[in-house]
């Protein structure tokens, strides 16, 4: 066995790979960028190397660096985590040249599977069913507009070296196509410094399951049964489960065989995942097809870890370091229900627009982390960290298991309730709400669920605004009441010798303005006011939060308070409202019209527009680069253009305006 190993790679996979190799008494190197310094992968390793600037391509995509450091710090094996270099094949060849171990696949192998149009011609020698497509070489982009006429709308175009749902399409019209082939071929390109697409029929109801596979030295080969992706936002994964509902024991072996042929056909080593679209026709009938293999441990391997009880990073290292598979075919079993939901700084009300930010405030329930368990969250963040505009949004991954599915999604829903992020957007509650969904709830699974649920999804407020307004006139009086001396005249009790003291709070809520009223009575008692609403309100400090009452309602909830905005939390979910200060905002104006912000840093890709062009509301006005994705900004209104102020190539900061639009 290795005695070191370098992990080129960084946040939580990092610290998931440091975690299993630190059980197994080896010692590890981190990698990291500017951006990085204090990142908490760096101290979870026993050394670390700097290797660059911020961007990717200045620092995690530099393998010549990454050799350069293993081989400096004596480490034996380079494990590439996923991502980043993780499926290159000239990372991996060179790792062989320079006398290091790629704990991954053989590069013949990643060659052979890593581009999704080679390797579907592999399968369909193989006589692995394939849906409709076209997987040639050429790219011309009239024959790519004539493939797609003769496969016959909706289509996907998708990056051949792509995986994550970057560089991936889907088209309802042919008038769109040409627009859709531009966009993916330049997120494509940056991504993965390879343009070519390939285009298939798009399938109707479809569910996305995939096969894990694991593959030695000595041409053995096991399946570790599948999980269910189909719950997808930007064909990127949102939850995945294991095993898939609905699947029958004929069909998991089956797909588990035909994953194991795709494995052995390239002489796969490690671990890797065979990626199937199923399609689901009437009366329950369900046909799968070969869409890629994803050479490189999965983001969702927890859940299977969690239903066959094995560590599949100890796997990696066991068959890297030249030893058999520790489990044949007939030993592995499946135990329980497994959910994997990744928690993730974007916003879902806003298109799920990626979010950068502080995390001032980052509270978990009772987990365990990079180890099997009920509740298990793999990070790689601490409280105070920083999301970057540099790197993935995910902020975590939460797994639960449970001896049924209906166990599982209970366990995962008290985790989520149990939450705390403070600092930027986050998908947390989005994702109590597709748990809660009918169409997961009852298994009724494919990629279009989202879209199809999302009346139950989005602009979701929970709380309300008495118990939000409560929440936040609880927290004020707490904290006067800490802030009180032993001198009478500093209690803030309302104390009256006759009369009745009253107080104004000012809010915002949901972008509405509102006045509460609180009203001090004798002995303490308090009566909060608010628009036809009146009642007592009455509250006490917990260790964990407030026992709050009000308008009918008894609630525990925590509180935080960033500037004016108090963010509320409690068992029913999360809110946000903002305690107006009359004298800061005072002698404030409005901002002028027509401005168009960026609303995170990023890069200009393009714009649609020049000055002098009249656009409707809702037109595409620039494509924005942030976060590994691509934002179209729309106009916000009709209007003219009046003045483009930056060009395309530019980086630009949060809030910058990008373009001056006239409303006359």
């Amino acid at each position: 066995m290795f005695k070191k190993i370098l992990i080129a790679n960084r946040g939580e996979i990092a610290c998931r790979v440091a975690a299993t190799a630190r059980r197994m008494a080896i010692r590890t190197v981190a990698v990291y960028s500017d951006a990085d310094e204090h990142a908490k992968h760096v101290s979870a390793c026993d050394e670390a190397v700097h290797i660059g600037g911020s961007a990717p391509k200045d620092s995690y995509l530099r393998w010549e660096r990454i050799i350069a450091a293993a081989k400096a710090t004596g480490a034996e094996a380079i494990h590439p985590g996923y991502g980043f270099l993780s499926e290159n094949e000239a990372f991996a060849q060179a790792c062989a040249e320079a006398g290091l171990v790629f704990i991954g696949p053989p590069a013949s192998a990643i060659s052979a599977m890593g581009l999704k149009a080679e390797s579907k011609q592999l399968m369909e020698k193989a006589g692995v069913p394939l849906v409709p497509g076209y997987h040639g070489a050429n790219q011309d982009a009239e024959l790519l507009r004539a493939e797609a006429n003769r496969i016959g709308y909706p289509v996907l175009i998708k990056a051949s070296a792509g995986g994550g749902g970057k560089g991936m399409r889907a088209v309802d019209k042919a008038e769109d196509f040409e627009a859709a082939l531009a966009s993916c071929k330049r997120e494509a390109i940056n991504s993965f410094g390879d343009d070519a697409v390939l285009i298939e029929k798009y399938v109707q109801r479809p569910r996305h399951i995939e096969i894990q596979v694991f593959g030695d030295q000595h041409g053995n080969y096991v399946y570790l049964f599948e999980r269910d992706c189909s719950v997808q936002r930007r064909h990127q994964k949102v939850l995945e489960e294991a095993p898939a509902p609905g699947m029958t024991a004929e069909m998991r072996q089956q797909m588990g065989l035909a994953a194991v042929a795709a494995a052995r056909a390239v002489r796969y080593v490690g671990a890797g995942t065979v990626e199937f679209i199923v399609e689901q026709r009437e009366r329950g009938e369900m046909h799968f097809y070969f869409m890629e293999m994803n050479t490189r441990l999965q983001v969702e391997h927890p859940v299977t870890e969690a239903i066959t009880g094995q560590d599949l990073v100890e796997w990696q290292l066991r068959v890297a370091a030249g030893e058999a598979l520790p489990c044949a075919q007939e030993q592995l079993r499946i135990t329980g229900h497994a959910i994997e939901a990744r928690i993730c700084a974007e916003n879902p009300d806003n298109n799920f627009l990626p979010a950068t930010g502080r995390l001032s405030v980052y509270r978990k329930p009772a987990c365990t982390s990079f180890a099997r368990g009920a509740v298990r969250i793999d990070d790689g963040v601490r409280e105070g960290d920083a999301i970057s505009p540099f790197y993935d949004s995910m902020v975590a991954k939460l797994i639960v298991h449970g001896d049924t599915r209906e166990q599982a999604l209970a366990r995962l829903d008290e985790a989520l309730a149990q939450t705390r992020i403070v600092g930027l957007a986050t998908n947390v509650q989005f994702l109590r709400h597709v748990v809660a969904s009918r169409s997961f709830a009852e298994a009724d699974l494919d990629t279009a669920l989202i879209p199809r649920e999302q009346a139950v999804l989005f602009k979701q407020e929970k709380l309300g605004l008495n118990l939000a307004v409560a929440a936040a006139v609880a927290q004020t009086l707490l904290a006067e009441r800490a802030a009180e001396g032993a001198d009478p005249f500093s209690r803030r009790d309302g104390w009256r010798s006759h009369g009745q003291a009253r107080r104004r709070f000012d809010f915002e809520f949901q972008g509405q303005a509102l006045t509460a009223k609180l009203i001090y009575g004798h002995g303490g008692a308090l009566t909060l006011a608010l628009g036809e609403t009146r009642g007592p309100l009455v509250f006490s400090a917990l260790a964990d939060g407030i026992d709050l009452q009000f308008a009918g309602q008894r609630q525990t909830v925590q509180t935080w308070q960033q500037d004016e905005v108090v963010h509320v939390f409690c068992a029913l979910g999360a809110t946000q409202i903002v305690e107006l200060d009359a004298l800061a905002h005072a002698g404030e104006t409005h901002a002028e019209g027509g401005r168009l912000t960026a609303p995170m840093p990023g890069k200009v890709v393009s714009f649609a527009v020049k000055p002098g062009d009249i656009v409707k509301k809702g037109q595409p006005l620039a494509v924005l680069e942030a976060m590994k994705m691509e934002h179209t900004i729309a106009a916000p209104a009709d209007g003219t253009v009046a003045e483009l102020l930056y060009a395309p190539g530019d980086q630009v900061a949060e809030g910058a305006e990008l373009l001056k639009l006239s409303s006359e």
